[in-house]
């Protein structure tokens, strides 16, 4: 493999899609993408429907089964980087056996939440293969829910926190308007019952769902909510924003 396109491709609506990650997309012979088992077999299909409509020449799918991790670690960077590691010798296994110009399709953007590049950098690492490799930005998941609830992320001159659902049980709010990304446990169930919250799940999907309200007004319909959803899915991919009462 020659050249490498990590290519952020929005939250899953291919018109998210960047003219940018168009011309890329175009450019590609194979596409890397880590597999989560058949109960996330949409996700594929979601890239699928992307390539079917925007790459425009013949490719082929390369797919990677994600090595498993502990969910709940005692150590959570240790268990991480870890994770990290086996899945960039998973790449590097695959990439070894790729010729021309490969590529990995990121939900939003690479620089958000995402682990891509530093699997990447550690493939190059190594020493064992030499490539060059261009990053192409996405619409974020943060994007795509301020304007489906038609909302600016903070009011006037105030900040925009992103965390995740485990450092917002930690921590708690940050200043301004906060923003949370990767919450298995509804975090949001222990903010003050004033704060208002602006969430939703499968952003730019067919499955797409909001609400918008008091946490402690609507905060247990979410969590009833997402539930029955993930439930009826087998996963779910969902963000939102928290802000306190004026």
């Amino acid at each position: 493999m020659r050249k490498l396109y990590v290519i952020g491709i929005g939250a899953g609506d291919p018109d998210q899609v960047t003219m940018q990650a168009v011309k890329a997309l175009r450019e590609v012979d194979v596409f890397f993408v880590m597999g989560k088992g058949t109960e996330k077999q949409q996700l594929v299909d979601v890239r699928t429907a992307i390539l079917d409509e925007h790459a425009g020449r013949p490719y082929r799918i390369v797919e990677i089964p994600d090595p498993p991790r502990d969910r709940t670690p005692a150590d959570y960077n240790a268990t991480v980087l870890d994770w990290h590691e086996r899945r960039s010798m998973l790449l590097e296994e695959a990439f070894a056996g790729t010729e021309g110009v490969g590529a990995i399709l990121v939900w939003g953007d690479p620089a958000l939440y995402d682990s891509t590049l530093r699997m990447v950098e550690q493939v190059l690492a190594r020493g064992t293969l030499a490539f060059d490799y261009t990053v192409i930005p996405g619409v974020t998941s943060v994007h795509a829910l301020a304007a489906r609830h038609r909302i600016v992320l903070h009011r006037i001159g105030e900040p925009v926190h992103i965390t995740t659902g485990r450092r917002l049980r930690a921590e708690g709010l940050g200043g301004g308007s906060t923003v949370v990304m990767l919450d298995a446990d509804c975090a949001f169930t222990s903010v003050p019952g004033d704060t208002y919250i602006w969430w939703g799940a499968y952003l730019g999907m067919p499955d797409e769902t909001l609400f918008h309200g008091r946490a402690g007004e609507i905060g247990a319909e979410i969590v009833r909510r997402r539930a029955e959803l993930r439930a009826r899915k087998g996963w779910i991919m969902d963000i939102y924003l928290l802000r306190p009462a004026e």
